[in-house]
């Protein structure tokens, strides 16, 4: 199974610029680089921060990229999304029975597990018990799962990013069901963060995925502002075995020199000086 992850693309109504840049231009890019390069991926999961204001001619503007895609797409909310605009252009997209965008599908034996993390008029990331409840009847029934969700359920070090991570008295109880059903939670992917950061939480490893925009900059000991630039974009291709996982970071924006090499090496002594 190859899944195509990307995050934080942050659309804003066509012609207007978010940090400096033309997230539309970057989102095109992206999609033509996957049409490209892995046209073959099973799915292209977007994790959130769909658009940077939430409006309405953001989200019409992605769905009218979507369209010209041929890989199934699965959409998140993050943050920086509006849900109840989302289901007004995105009127057939599924959710749970209480108007979360929380759905789920089974692909190759693997139930793929996709959260709404989102609070109101906040950046910090929410899961009450409604959608707990919600995704441990996901847990209980799967043999398998992997969970995608927008805002990163544990800290990850990053003090001025950790304030808008899963707040704390929804990351214990998300924690615990985490650490209830663990033997059967391959992967946790999320975006928010704007950065690679891969660890274990719960015993479960987690990655999360750069922005096609801005950057963040990891800034250990800065506790108030994020600090972010804008380097280069990217997003992962998760190719998966089972409960095996091995993740490429693509650098779909690279416009510089690409060297060649291969297993031919004949290169083990300087010019000139005799191999010994």
């Amino acid at each position: 199974m190859k899944i195509i992850h990307i995050s934080d693309i942050h659309l804003t109504i066509p012609g207007e610029e978010m940090g400096g840049l033309d997230p539309h231009a970057r989102f095109t890019r992206a999609l033509a680089n996957v049409a490209e390069n892995h046209a073959n991926a099973d799915r292209i999961v977007i994790t959130g921060d769909l658009t940077h204001w939430g409006e309405v001619a953001a989200y019409e503007a992605l769905k009218s990229a979507l369209a010209e895609v041929s890989i199934p797409v699965r959409l998140l909310i993050g943050n920086h999304d509006d849900r109840d605009t989302f289901r007004k252009v995105f009127t057939d997209h599924p959710v749970d029975a209480n108007g979360f965008v929380n759905h789920a599908e089974t692909l190759d034996g693997t139930r793929l597990i996709y959260l709404d993390s989102v609070g109101d008029k906040t950046h910090a990331g929410h899961f009450c018990a409604v959608r707990r409840d919600w995704l441990k009847a996901e847990l209980t029934a799967a043999g398998r799962a992997r969970i995608f969700l927008h805002h990163n359920p544990m800290p990850v070090g990053l003090p001025a990013e950790d304030k808008i991570a899963l707040v704390p008295e929804d990351r214990a109880a998300f924690k615990a069901l985490l650490e209830a059903y663990g033997d059967r939670i391959d992967y946790i992917h999320f975006g928010h963060v704007h950065a690679p950061i891969h660890g274990r939480f719960a015993g479960i490893p987690f990655a999360s995925v750069p922005s096609t925009g801005n950057q963040s900059l990891p800034d250990l000991n800065e506790t108030e502002l994020l600090k972010g630039a804008p380097m280069a974009p990217a997003y992962f291709v998760l190719s998966i075995d089972g409960n095996d996982t091995t993740i490429h970071q693509i650098p779909f924006a690279w416009d510089g020199p690409v060297m060649a090499s291969g297993t031919g090496w004949e290169d083990w002594a300087k010019p000139g000086v005799a191999a010994e």
